[in-house]
């Protein structure tokens, strides 16, 4: 027999990985699949929140279960400490003597594999099926490399298939359940999900004090993001302090301001089109940009929070005409925060405490000549503002 071997967090398990299953039980050639969901994976730390083993467990079953040739293999979940493949596969292997085991991986996990426990060791126990989908020249060269830098050092049989199902990790689908707008799961998952409460959807989270807003928001986040999402909410509220505006406001909406910069085109929209906002023909085409219009739904209809914060979530990016002192405010910390660096970041830093509206036309200028230079679209929210906060730096002189 042929049975493949297909591991991960599961966490939860969705559409793309059932669709995968599928997929890869016919490119493979498989008499069987085995779904082994990690228990506690050496690379990564399940974030909090996670249901426990044995809901996980219930979770697969519901998502794989009508898949014909796949089966759940608990081996992992039931062990204890670190979930280690080679152990697995040891295991397996021991178990079914005659056949052939193919374990498999996406591209990401296939360039790390070098790194695992015992690599020579899975490379002896089992053929490594590596899955692949519209990978840029670049990457695609990594992995061939990394293919044949592992048959020759390690006499590994590597095989790419190309995975043409859904692209979206499970730590897109927690983001959006959190968000209240749940996507790739199969009704009876995203329902066990909702009756118990999994992945945040269990309690309301408006009105949260600071400290908890500013932990969940950063548990959101993607890892990079953090710093700068820490550095504007606290650069926002020395300004507001400064300036005269709300300090809690303002470090509510840097800490916010960010909280669907995560997401891909496909989700952003998804968002739109659950808390009913209208998009403009310019926001549909360039949906890469509605991150501060999403996050100001969220900052709304999932936070719970003052409108004054909603917007200047919503106008933290593109800027307008006759923006508020929040408003201003968080558009220049979100530019100027200490982790931003570039070429005349430190006259920004310095002209801001001496006149916003001077530090807010700059920004405006940097931004719209860097999109221009770029051959980037811009939006018309940019334009105008950059216009108005011109005409108001010109009268002001």
């Amino acid at each position: 027999m042929r049975i493949g071997v297909y591991g991960g967090s599961y966490n939860p398990p969705h559409t793309g990985h059932s669709l995968a299953a599928a997929e890869l039980i016919q490119a493979l050639e498989l008499d069987k699949l085995l779904i082994v969901p990690a228990g506690d994976p050496p690379h990564k730390s399940l974030p909090a929140g996670t249901p426990g083993p044995e809901d996980r467990l219930s979770l697969c079953r519901l998502a794989f279960s009508g898949l014909a040739g796949v089966e759940l293999c608990e081996l992992e979940l039931r062990r204890p400490g670190k979930s280690y493949t080679v152990d697995t596969l040891e295991t397996l292997a021991a178990a079914h003597p005659e056949d052939s085991l193919i374990l498999i991986m996406g591209t990401d996990m296939f360039l790390s594999f070098s790194t695992w426990r015992s690599p020579r060791r899975i490379a002896e126990l089992a053929e490594i099926a590596v899955m692949h989908r519209d990978l840029c020249a670049g990457t695609w060269k990594q992995v061939e490399q990394e293919a044949r830098r592992l048959e020759e050092e390690l006499g590994a049989r590597v095989r790419l298939v190309e995975n043409r199902c859904i692209q979206i990790s499970s730590t897109t689908v927690r983001r959006m359940l959190a968000f209240g707008a749940p996507v790739c799961l199969e009704p009876e998952v995203e329902s066990r999900i909702l009756e118990k409460g999994w992945y945040l959807t269990g309690g309301s989270l408006r009105g949260l004090p600071y400290p908890a807003l500013r932990e969940l928001s950063l548990s959101l986040h993607d890892e990079k993001r953090r710093l700068h999402v820490c550095g504007t909410s606290e650069t926002a509220e020395a300004l507001a302090r400064h300036w005269g505006a709300d300090p809690e406001a303002a470090r509510r909406a840097g800490i916010l301001h960010d909280i669907t910069k995560a997401l891909g085109p496909k989700e952003q929209l998804h968002i739109c089109e659950k808390y009913a906002m209208m998009l403009t023909d310019f926001q549909r085409r360039n949906p890469k940009l509605l991150h501060a219009k999403t996050g100001a739904l969220l900052a709304r209809e999932v936070f719970g929070e003052k409108p004054e914060v909603v917007e200047a979530i919503c106008w933290h990016t593109t800027g307008r005409a006759e923006m508020s002192l929040l408003e201003k405010i968080l558009y220049i910390a979100d530019y100027m925060e200490p982790q931003r660096d570039f070429p005349g970041v430190e006259t920004l830093r310095e002209l801001v405490w001496r006149d916003l509206d001077a530090a807010v036309f700059r920004g405006l200028e940097m931004s719209v000549s860097h999109v221009r230079e770029n051959k980037q679209v811009l939006d018309p929210d940019s334009l105008k503002a950059w216009e108005f906060y011109r005409n108001l730096t010109e009268r002001s002189q």
